[in-house]
């Protein structure tokens, strides 16, 4: 038995020796070599999420367009490339092309009432996008102001009033007042509305320079400043889209900005200037509302003489103003 267990020893120690004269000398210290590796799991592909808005390569013109009733000559290999320019420039941005259609549920009923009753064309209300994005108070740094851009000498011109405390050219109503006159008189040179368009742009003294020097009569021929070559474009591009807001912002009309409903009060400053805050506390307001529904008050008073300002509709409850209803004697 003693004789068996010894040579059993001596047989595992030969063993262990012959072992370590086999393995490499890294073996002496990383056994890992001699152990199966781990097998990993295999990595699952994440699903491929669907995108939420279509390529903008999936947008095209249409192969006929109209603007004002005349069509538009898109099949001009030149027009239909400076049309789509700005047609994909305009959704290519589309966090600020939602913006601008959302605005015109609120400036753009009343360019399209006061164009009807002029008897204009309702596409010209898509100037206002190019001229402004329906900003009241938009001013450039050739001084011109208002939703439709009005310099100072044009819109002197048309009776908007511009002095320190006012300047009328941010009024919506009488500023789309006095667009419609400059329109129509544009039109009445040119009878063309993309060359009354131009003419509006950069002057009609300037256009009828180039178109004379060039021997041309259409918009479409002219070549001009980059401006106004791409003016006429972008109003065409912004009809198409801003008219069909649910194909290519998907908006539906119940998203678009709401039209404030609003009146007209008559306010009389016998002092030398009233304060702003004062007037809005009256007529149940606040001061930042009453700046934003008059854009054309410059400064944060009125001055002594009899004003028209446009105040948040009050609810018709028999209550004069600064009254509550139960202070009403029954």
């Amino acid at each position: 038995m003693d004789r068996s267990l010894g040579r059993g020893l001596c047989m595992s120690i030969l063993a262990c020796a012959l072992i370590a004269t086999t393995l490499p000398e890294a073996a002496e210290t990383d056994l890992s070599i001699i152990t199966p590796p781990a097998v990993l799991p295999l990595e699952v592909p994440r699903p491929i999420e669907p995108r939420g808005r279509a390529f903008l390569s999936s947008y095209r013109l249409p192969d006929t367009m109209t603007f004002a009733g005349d069509p538009v000559p898109i099949q001009m290999w030149q027009v239909r490339e400076r049309i789509e320019y700005e047609f994909y420039r305009f959704l290519e941005d589309e966090g600020d092309s939602i913006i601008l259609a959302k605005r015109t549920g609120r400036c753009f009923p009343t360019a399209e009432r006061q164009l009807a009753e002029a008897g204009m064309p309702d596409d010209l209300k898509y100037i206002l996008l190019v001229e402004s994005k329906c900003i009241s108070a938009a001013y450039s740094r050739a001084k011109a102001s208002g939703p439709w851009q009005f310099i100072p000498s044009t819109g002197r011109l048309f009776s908007l009033t511009n002095n320190d405390w006012k300047d009328d050219r941010r009024n919506l109503e009488l500023s789309t007042e006095a667009a419609i006159k400059y329109l129509k008189r544009l039109h009445g040179i040119f009878n063309d509305w993309p060359l009354a368009m131009a003419s509006y742009n950069a002057g009609e003294i300037h256009i009828l320079k180039s178109m004379r020097e060039q021997r041309v009569q259409d918009y479409w021929k002219l070549h001009y400043v980059t401006e106004t070559m791409r003016y006429v474009p972008r109003v065409m591009a912004v009809k198409e889209i801003f008219s069909q807001p649910e194909k290519y912002l998907g908006l539906a009309k119940s998203d678009l900005y709401t039209p404030l409903d609003t009146e007209i009060v008559t306010v009389n400053v016998k002092d030398k200037q009233r304060h702003l805050a004062s007037v809005a506390e009256e007529y149940g307001t606040y001061f930042l509302e009453l700046k934003l529904l008059n854009p054309e008050i410059r400064k944060d008073y009125l001055p002594r003489g009899t004003h028209r300002l446009k105040i948040p509709r009050r609810k018709d409850d028999g209550c004069p103003v600064g009254c509550y209803k139960a202070d009403i004697p029954r």
